[in-house]
């Protein structure tokens, strides 16, 4: 079988839309400019760098979700690590940019329709995970906004989701997530957040 390339690759949708976006993001931290930079350099794999298949590491996608009034976050006990953490995972073949991957996996995780999202990242973090016996995630993070009146369920992959104050966050609290609820807020404040492209 002749190896996939180019326009055939199922994530080459996916990997220009990553690689374009993030050489024009503007980080919101030294950190994230850091991660952004290594995030890059993980890129020139190609294509294969969005796929959970590719050992050295991964591009994953999430969000911080808000409520209407940007007074609350939800947030996921995972049912994996038993850390409170915002939505978001693995990028699939179908995903064509980053941020309709981490509106699909806010939606999928929360059970909430009609949530918007700001298509401008809020942070990148690089951290380690299980994944194919041990690799990292190299995460690119964005605002999401749920609709008034939105209901949670909670899906398989979470053992609970709560709605938090930016200012009271949950124990124990992964590594990461508190450093998304300022940027966010910034978000919200600034631009109205829609649906993903």
């Amino acid at each position: 079988m002749p190896a996939i390339t180019g326009d055939d690759d199922p994530y080459a949708a996916l990997y220009a839309d990553a690689t374009a976006l993030l050489t024009e993001w503007t980080p919101t931290s030294p950190a994230a400019g850091m991660a952004r930079e290594r995030t890059l350099a993980l890129l020139a794999a190609g294509p294969v760098a969005m796929s959970r298949a590719h050992r050295p590491g991964h591009v994953t996608a999430s969000a911080l979700v808000l409520d209407a009034t940007g007074s609350r976050v939800l947030l996921c006990l995972h049912g994996k690590f038993h850390r409170w953490v915002q939505l978001g995972g693995h990028c699939e073949p179908g995903d064509r940019t980053l941020a309709g991957a981490a509106l699909r996996e806010a939606t999928e995780e929360s059970g909430i329709p009609g949530l918007r999202i700001d298509p401008v990242p809020i942070d990148v973090d690089i951290h380690p995970v299980t994944c194919q016996g041990g690799s990292l995630h190299y995460d690119v993070r964005f605002a999401v906004l749920a609709p008034a009146g939105a209901v949670e369920h909670v899906s398989d992959e979470s053992t609970a989701l709560g709605w938090f104050p930016p200012g009271q966050l949950p124990e124990p609290l992964a590594d990461g997530t508190v450093q998304l609820v300022a940027p966010a807020l910034a978000t919200l404040r600034r631009s109205p957040l829609r649906p993903a492209p």
